[in-house]
């Protein structure tokens, strides 16, 4: 029988610009493609043509380490061009490494938000990147 175990919330590492981000909530990364049928005789396409390819995602922080990035870039995160790793895996425990690459993050927004009640601030921030390489 072989191990089915999954990677989970536990075994993710962020590097961003050189620095391990402890304070970590969340991690969405994508690559995107234009795409659009091409038209030419009879109601079906006869191809599909390729346009630019987008990279985009969003890291969600805890406030201390987003204070950290803001520090590092002088009062803003928005001045900030990163290289990030998403490294899945612990090698300690056996597990494979797969490691994504995201490189020349900008990230597009920076903001703070906190309500009544919270006990922590979680701080989003949207990004754009050059590219976004997979198993890396």
């Amino acid at each position: 029988m072989t191990d089915s175990r999954e990677y989970e919330w536990a075994d993710l590492t962020l590097i961003l610009g050189g620095v391990d981000i402890t304070g970590i909530r969340a991690v969405k990364y994508m690559s995107k493609i234009e795409r659009e049928p091409i038209y030419a005789k009879g109601r079906n396409p006869s191809s599909i043509q390729s346009g630019n390819i987008a990279h985009e995602g969003e890291i969600v922080m805890l406030q201390s380490s987003y204070e950290k990035l803001v520090k590092a870039g002088k009062g803003s995160v928005l001045s900030l061009a990163l290289d990030g790793l998403f490294a899945m895996g612990n090698p300690s425990a056996g597990d494979a490494m797969i490691q994504d690459r995201a490189s020349g993050i900008r990230f597009t927004e920076a903001g703070k938000d906190i309500k009544q009640g919270d006990k922590f601030q979680e701080i989003k921030l949207p990004f754009v990147c050059l590219n976004i390489k997979n198993q890396a």
